[in-house]
This record gives structure tokens, C-alpha cells and sequence, in this order.
């Protein structure tokens, strides 16, 4: 599960007022939901692109701080993919980039940049 915190000054709510309506017309219609850190997330068992096998998607909430979005995407195997779902695949990337624009206001440069300066952070000083 991956977590991507919003843009300063931003919260998940206001970016995304209805995620389970934003997650069903991202992926597909949710099937189940499962619990992360406490909290529900929407699962899509058969999502619409044949991309990805499920995909998990939500608020992860923590107390005393702004909400987070936890997501997993597992893919298919790409050598299992016929010549239809390579097409798809292209589709698939464009799709998670643009949730995760929708969700956090970070284009997918800004989010890298992110993580690695959270593991510079975490890195033990010699």
C-alpha cells in the first residue's frame, strides 16, 4: 500500500468531496471494501482496464493530522497480456497519473520528489 499526502494547504475531502463515486469512475465498480490502518478503503476486484488485477483506494485517516490517500494497484503480469490489453496498458498509466493528480494536486514528478525526500529524511546519519 502506498500513501500520498495532499498539496500544502490542501485536504483529500476538498479535492475529493466523494471517493467512492471518483474510485468507481477511475476503475471500475467497487466490490468490497477493506480495512488499512484503521481505516475503510474501497476494493475493485474486476476493475474496467485489464491492466490491473485490483485495485484498493481511500482515505487513510490519522488523528491530529490531514488525511492521506492509500492506494494499491496490482497489475497483471505484462507477458501475460494479449495484443487488446498491451493497448490497454498505456491507458492504465494515464488512468493511476491522473487519480492521483485529481487526489493530491501532484503531477507524478512532484509526487517522486516526494517520496524521496521522505527517504532522505529517514535515512540514519553516520
Amino acid at each position: 500500500m502506498k500513501e500520498y499526502k495532499m498539496r500544502r494547504g490542501e485536504t483529500l475531502e476538498e479535492r475529493i468531496p466523494d471517493m467512492e463515486a471518483t474510485v468507481e469512475e477511475y476503475f471500475g465498480e467497487i466490490t468490497d471494501t477493506e480495512e488499512y490502518k484503521g481505516s475503510d478503503l474501497y476494493v475493485v476486484e474486476e476493475p474496467d482496464n485489464p491492466v490491473f488485477e485490483r485495485v484498493v483506494a481511500g482515505a487513510v485517516k490519522y488523528s491530529g493530522k490531514k488525511d492521506w490517500l492509500g492506494v494499491e494497484f496490482e497489475e497483471r503480469d505484462p507477458t501475460e497480456l494479449g495484443p487488446d490489453e498491451l493497448e490497454a496498458a498505456g491507458d492504465a498509466v494515464d488512468t493511476k497519473n491522473e487519480f492521483l493528480l485529481e487526489a493530491t494536486g501532484r503531477d507524478a514528478k512532484s509526487r517522486r520528489d516526494s517520496l524521496k525526500r521522505e527517504v532522505e529524511d529517514d535515512a540514519p546519519d553516520y
